[in-house]
């Protein structure tokens, strides 16, 4: 694949910034997720800002603790326009990291974005974006985009019920 990115697009029977909010939410992030990793925020407080970093919980049958957490920081916090994050990892909770009280959060260079457009009357454009253009070739030990495309269709599906049920 040439390009570093995949794109996915629907069309919400809600207005933007419902749709936004809903983004917005690290606790309702397991439920948009469309592969099935993403678990319970560890932060809970809403992200209102470019900079903010929230940890999610995760789970993945191939990771070496299959339980761990996220931490992504805000990339882009427009409301209701668009939202994005970046997620990372602390080096302490890989296995065998030699110091266990290091706070530090190391970013892989992917990114999460939703860029929100009115569509008419209470409807809202949606389109998904995971960008990895930015992952280090050093980095690049694992196969991108790690899911299936179809998985960016299932997050936007479960966003639509979400938001369409607000």
């Amino acid at each position: 694949m040439s390009e570093e990115f995949l794109v996915a697009r629907t069309v919400v029977n809600a207005p933007a910034a419902v749709v936004f909010d809903i983004l917005a939410d690290p606790a309702t992030h397991m439920a948009i997720d469309g592969t099935g990793w993403v678990r319970d925020p560890v932060d809970r407080e809403p992200l209102t800002r470019s900079g903010q970093i929230f940890r999610m919980g995760m789970y993945h049958d191939n990771h070496p603790n299959r339980h761990y957490e996220m931490a992504n920081r805000v990339e882009v916090f427009d409301r209701p326009r668009a939202i994005a994050w970046q997620p990372g990892t602390r080096p302490r909770d890989i296995p065998g990291h030699p110091n266990p009280d290091d706070e530090t959060i190391e970013y892989g260079g992917w990114i999460w974005r939703y860029d929100l457009e009115p569509a008419g009357a209470g409807r809202t454009e949606v389109a998904l974006t995971y960008d990895w253009s930015r992952v280090p070739e050093r980095d690049r030990d694992i196969e991108f985009p790690p899911f299936e495309p179809q998985h960016l269709d299932n997050s936007l599906r479960h966003l639509a019920a979400l938001a369409e049920r607000a």
